[in-house]
């Protein structure tokens, strides 16, 4: 009798994961990650609160920022990722950086 041995396909889960809903899949940096989408909110029972809201509009207000940068703006955002070790794409380093001037 042959011994069975799965392929690993993903090599890090993340979160919980039930058997109930589907599987979503995401890569951070180098890892392959998956999860599922378990209970899913219903707004019609429990909409969003003003603080959820205000998270999206500082969410909104962040992508347009990101849109609008100028050419120049984005080299020196280039320059400056290079220097540090937090984030693994240059798109999420910039946004990251116009979400904080946002503020709270």
């Amino acid at each position: 009798m042959a011994r069975y041995e799965p392929i690993d396909m993903v090599n890090h889960y993340r979160g919980k994961i039930c058997s109930h809903s589907d599987t979503y899949f995401q890569k951070r940096g180098n890892t392959l990650c998956t999860g599922r989408i378990c209970n899913p909110r219903d707004l019609s029972k429990h909409p969003l609160s003003a603080d959820e809201i205000a998270v999206r509009q500082k969410f909104t207000q962040a992508r347009a920022a990101v849109k609008a940068l100028t050419s120049e703006q984005k080299a020196a955002y280039a320059l400056s990722f290079k220097n540090q070790k937090k984030y693994a794409t240059l798109a999420g380093y910039i946004f990251a950086s116009e979400y904080a001037k946002l503020g709270n």
